[in-house]
């Protein structure tokens, strides 16, 4: 139940977003955010930078040392404790070149944060999970939503990959001639 309510405020925080036609852009922490909110979008807004720059070392400055990512990538499940996280990161790190991360907007209350992220990056080895070759340009989209310890620590993370961006990646199957081989 609880992964049906987070889908579900993921795409309602979606499309709240789209219906969004303000041509001036508010700033980051307009609207009144208590301190906490704002240190809790800022501290998953730093996990989503150190992609980009490969560097995992401040990672315990913004995840608690119980963390937990339920939805890693394949062949990865839950993975848990921040030994592990980072593990897990530098693992995904090694396998791409040149990522980019757009943080294309966020909200935040003292218990929770979402961010809405563009990504891209040139795939560095072959990933046979997600269809991918090496030199080949990934691009997606996806909310990342975090809960936060009373620190502000990241403790629980879900991301919710835009479908259309996820299929693209996937392996062409059998018989399949919907969409170009890569």
């Amino acid at each position: 139940m609880k992964k049906l309510a987070f889908a579900f405020s993921a795409v309602v925080f979606c499309l709240l977003l789209s219906c969004n036609e303000s041509e001036t852009k508010a700033p980051a922490y307009e609207g009144g955010m208590s301190e906490k909110a704002k240190k809790n979008l800022d501290n998953t807004t730093a996990v989503i930078k150190m992609f980009a720059s490969g560097d995992f070392s401040k990672a315990g400055d913004y995840i608690a040392a119980d963390g937990v990512d339920h939805t890693p990538p394949p062949p990865h499940s839950e993975v848990k404790g921040l030994d592990s996280l980072m593990a897990l990161f530098k693992e995904m790190a090694g396998t791409m070149a040149d990522a980019k991360n757009e943080v294309v907007q966020g909200v935040a209350d003292d218990d929770y944060s979402m961010v809405w992220v563009k990504q891209s990056w040139t795939q560095k080895t072959d990933d046979p999970m997600m269809g991918m070759k090496a030199g080949q340009r990934g691009d997606m989209q996806s909310v990342e939503v975090c809960k936060h310890g009373a620190d502000g620590k990241i403790t629980d993370h879900w991301s919710f990959m835009y479908m259309p961006d996820m299929m693209k990646m996937m392996p062409q199957a059998p018989g399949d001639t919907s969409k170009p081989k890569k």
